[in-house]
């Protein structure tokens, strides 16, 4: 009976470690859980714009900074979790496909300075040499508190390629008249040489992100023809993108001298709002090209020297103003990557049936912000982000893709991220500034 019981106690212990190490039951990307989480942001080492990509095995790094609005100092620790291409969970332990720990703290905080806002600043580069992916392909972080999962903080998405396949990929004008003057086709094919590939309609998707967004990802299983080992896709229907407009723009790097989109301030002892001139549809209007940040942010202060611990924050008030003051049939959100593409409470504006404007109002940092105004459509998973009716879509929008390429072997219980590859939808085009 001994001998049974000591048998079965390393799996049980296992399957224990399993549990606590990813969480127990899966999170969904991208998903701030407290309320004092305020401006995070993962991105590449040294660049506030780089969508958090690593090589697996490299020396890439990225860097992850947030605030805590309580302050104090509190014991943060990361994890990692391997996703498959839908972002559910793989049916993998965290002993195979992390290197070294499960879990890690972050050690590196720093109480805010000069900024009338409190707050206690965290900041941790990864992976390293203690906790590293070991596998490619999608990774959920996990920070939590006092070392225990189920005190979930935030998750991000991270992307962590292993480059054993090549994309060749352009953007392309829509033949379809329907869509010719408004939207962008993304036209590709993948060298699949050092694959083993014995049926690439089950083994290998496809997902293409504009501007990094993942509400309005295109997921494609079937490739339009099949040639020795290259796929190549060449759709006027699935690989279709609206090319919406470039976006707007708010300059926060200080809040003392007012950008020209500020339209008036309030000054406190322990507080500063800030209001945004109203925003106008801009549907139908002609198209004017400009360099935008294709709807993220970054920080940066004029009144500080570090954006990270000396950078302030402000109550900053959104308005827009919907056609003829009649409000939308469906739910309007201030969209971008400061207000994590829609996910934010604060995102939903409320129509004010005085004013004839839709209002509100977040907590944001010293920085330089993109955004725009989305109607949301479909719910739950099905749910997306239409700007269309709010800034339009035009082909001549100068947006940013991203094409991956997973790939599953026979038998595998994860799938593999094996190209990743990045084109902009001006690159080629006569006259284009890039």
């Amino acid at each position: 009976m001994v001998k049974k019981f000591y048998g079965i106690l390393p799996i049980l212990l296992t399957l224990l470690f399993e549990v606590v190490a990813t969480g127990g039951n899966a999170q969904e990307p991208d998903q701030v859980y407290y309320s004092n989480i305020q401006s995070v942001k993962l991105n590449i080492l040294g660049n506030q714009l780089g969508y958090p990509v690593i090589r697996l095995n490299s020396s890439d790094q990225l860097e992850l900074h947030f605030d805590d609005r309580e302050g104090g100092t509190k014991a943060y620790s990361y994890a990692w979790q391997l996703c498959n291409a839908d972002w559910s969970p793989a049916n993998l332990s965290p002993m195979d496909y992390v290197r070294g720990f499960t879990q890690q703290r972050i050690i590196t905080y720093r109480n805010s300075s000069v900024a009338l806002t409190h707050y206690t600043h965290y900041m941790q580069v990864l992976p390293d040499r203690s906790s590293a992916p070991s596998r490619s392909g999608n990774y959920l972080l996990k920070v939590f508190l006092n070392g225990d999962p189920n005190q979930l903080a935030f998750t991000r998405r991270v992307l962590v390629v292993e480059e054993k396949a090549a994309i060749a990929v352009q953007v392309q004008q829509p033949f379809n008249n329907q869509f010719f003057n408004t939207h962008q086709k993304i036209a590709f094919t993948v060298n699949t040489k050092n694959l083993n590939l014995a049926n690439p309609m089950q083994q290998v998707t496809i997902c293409i992100l504009q501007n990094n967004r993942w509400d309005n990802r295109r997921v494609l299983q079937r490739p339009t023809f099949i040639r020795q080992n290259t796929l190549e896709y060449n759709t006027e229907d699935e690989s279709v993108f609206p090319g919406g407009r470039e976006y707007r723009w708010l300059d926060l790097r200080s809040f003392r001298l007012q950008s020209d989109r500020v339209d008036s301030a309030q000054y406190g002892n322990t507080y500063t709002n800030i209001f945004v001139k109203p925003d106008l549809d801009r549907n139908g209007l002609r198209f004017v090209f400009y360099r935008d940040a294709n709807g993220m942010y970054y920080f940066e202060t004029l009144d500080g020297m570090n954006p990270y611990w000396q950078g302030d924050y402000a109550t900053v008030n959104f308005r827009f103003k919907p056609p003829g003051g009649i409000p939308f049939t469906k739910d309007l959100y201030l969209f971008g990557e400061l207000t994590n593409y829609g996910k934010d409470a604060a995102s939903k504006m409320v129509f004010n049936k005085e004013t004839k404007l839709y209002e509100t109002n977040i907590w944001l940092k010293q920085g330089f912000y993109d955004y725009g105004y989305a109607i949301k459509q479909g719910e739950g998973d099905a749910a997306y982000y239409s700007l269309e009716k709010t800034e339009g879509n035009n082909w001549e929008t100068e947006n940013s893709y991203t094409v991956l390429v997973y790939y599953r072997s026979l038998g595998g219980r994860s799938d593999e991220l094996v190209a990743l590859s990045k084109v902009n939808s001006l690159t080629g085009r006569p006259q284009g500034p890039y």
